[in-house]
């Protein structure tokens, strides 16, 4: 039976928070646990910790690293290389997954280092110039001399594998970069059985823009008055998305590279959600939330507690920073990052490692006084330190992208017919576990263009094509 509270927790974050599952009455066995049970009974004992986030998070910010950045950088440098090195034990073939940003050119970096032979890296690129990051990674490979592999994929391509995403996950699940990393899996799997990844390094290092930005918007929003918090918000929602851009379209010529942004109309619309928020905590709430009431949506629903509600999960930390990083830490890591690439690659009979997770790295970075994570406006300063000795400065210096595709793009042309038919009306009423209204009034904006609901629209689309799935086994 479906459980209706773990699919209003799936609206929300785009995945399903440990312990719950899609089906009620069955739990996920939470990170770092070990359930035992007794051959004589079925009754199995409470999941017991080997290992706890909360206490080394704790710990660390307790008992800080107190050395200099020269001894800091050598330190990690030297963590790193023995991660990396125990991760490159295989009795098959072996190759790395690069990006071409920090994370990734770092694993890279330190293999090649360690390697006798040129390492094998893979890279999926796509037609779309926008969600293009290839020529990044090739250029990394050309100066570490890596065996490189890269797929340029056409939206095509990249469009058939959604029908097997339902299956391939097991359970809903809506972080889109789920295409990408499916295709570089695949890519990867003609040559190696085993590649290493270099998830991790946002959540210890400090590597989202929620992390420095939130944190001085806040700085600047927090302390006015509520009244005119509530105005400033909704000045910024007195035009539409989509007039916005126009008028950032028409200004862009006299504005700072900064202020240059890809859809800015949805980045204020989100803007003036935080700007409106009772608190710094309350502001990261809807950072990492997409429906931000998903109960109206499915009848005789409730949220359960997850750790961004239920505060005993949460590890004694005064800065509002470090908190935003435990709690990834804890959740949008091990439920979303390391789920995605697991069932990506192990779909493909590919065995993934993950060096930036060794325990050690993870106890030491939060030994770490967070300015030796964000600097000068940027993250993951230190790990950036280290891989200047692998990787010259000036090719690492761009902006910050996600693995994406153009689901928004996708939902109003190509993927139009597919998702009308899991979003009509009809169908949602058949399926008897969403309202339809809130959802039909979204995807109606979306297809004229006044909004961007592509998160919003594709945790629904998940959930409804995982119940085809199951219908038709």
């Amino acid at each position: 039976e479906i459980d209706r509270n773990a699919v209003a927790l799936m609206l929300r974050y785009s995945y399903i928070p440990a312990p719950y599952s899609i089906y009620r009455g069955y739990r996920k066995l939470p990170p770092a646990c070990i359930l035992s049970v007794r051959a004589d009974t079925p009754e199995a004992f409470d999941p017991t910790p080997y290992w706890s986030a909360k206490a080394v998070a704790e710990a660390g910010v307790k008992d800080p690293f107190r050395g200099t950045d020269a001894e800091a950088t050598h330190h990690l440098d030297g963590l790193l290389r023995d991660s990396v090195a125990l991760r490159m034990i295989a009795d098959v073939p072996l190759g790395v997954f690069l990006s071409g940003g920090i994370d990734s050119s770092t694993v890279v970096g330190i293999m090649q280092a360690q390697s006798s032979r040129p390492v094998k890296t893979f890279t999926i690129g796509f037609d779309e110039e926008n969600y293009n990051e290839a020529h990044h990674a090739r250029a990394i490979a050309d100066h570490l001399g890596t065996d490189h592999t890269e797929l340029i994929v056409s939206a095509k391509i990249a469009r058939e594998v959604i029908p097997s995403l339902p299956i391939l996950y097991d359970e809903p699940f809506a972080d889109p970069s789920q295409i990408p990393t499916f295709l570089v899996s695949e890519l990867a799997r003609k040559s190696v059985t085993v590649s290493l990844s270099g998830d991790g390094g946002d959540e210890l290092f400090g590597g989202y823009n929620r992390y420095f930005w939130g944190r001085s918007l806040w700085k600047r929003v927090g302390p006015l008055p509520r009244p005119l918090r509530a105005g400033a918000a909704a000045a910024m929602t007195a035009l539409s998305p989509k007039a916005w851009d126009a008028l950032f379209h028409l200004a862009a010529p006299i504005l700072p590279k900064s202020a240059r942004q890809r859809n800015p109309g949805d980045k204020l619309a989100k803007l003036s959600e935080i700007v409106a928020a009772n608190g710094p905590d309350s502001m990261y709430q809807g950072l990492v939330s997409q429906w931000k009431h998903p109960t109206q949506l499915i009848p005789g629903s409730s949220e359960p507690p997850t750790p961004f509600s239920d505060r005993n999960q949460w590890a004694d930390l005064s800065d509002f920073t470090q908190r935003m990083m435990f709690l990834d830490t804890i959740s949008y890591l091990p439920d979303d990052i390391l789920v995605k690439v697991d069932r990506a690659s192990m779909g493909v009979s590919l065995e993934a490692r993950e060096p930036l997770l060794d325990h050690r790295i993870v106890e030491f970075a939060w030994t770490l006084p967070l300015s030796m994570k964000i600097r000068d406006g940027k993250g993951k300063w230190l790990l950036r330190e280290v891989l200047d000795r692998y990787v010259p400065r000036e090719m690492m210096e761009r902006p910050k992208t996600g693995f994406g595709v153009p689901i928004d793009e996708w939902l109003r042309g190509p993927l139009r017919e597919w998702a009308e038919n899991l979003l009509s009306e009809r169908r949602l009423r058949a399926d008897n576990l969403f309202d339809p209204g809130p959802i039909r009034r979204k995807w109606e904006e979306h297809l004229s263009c006044r909004r961007n609901w592509q998160y919003y629209l594709w945790n629904v689309l998940m959930v409804q094509a995982w119940v085809e799935a199951q219908a038709s086994n």
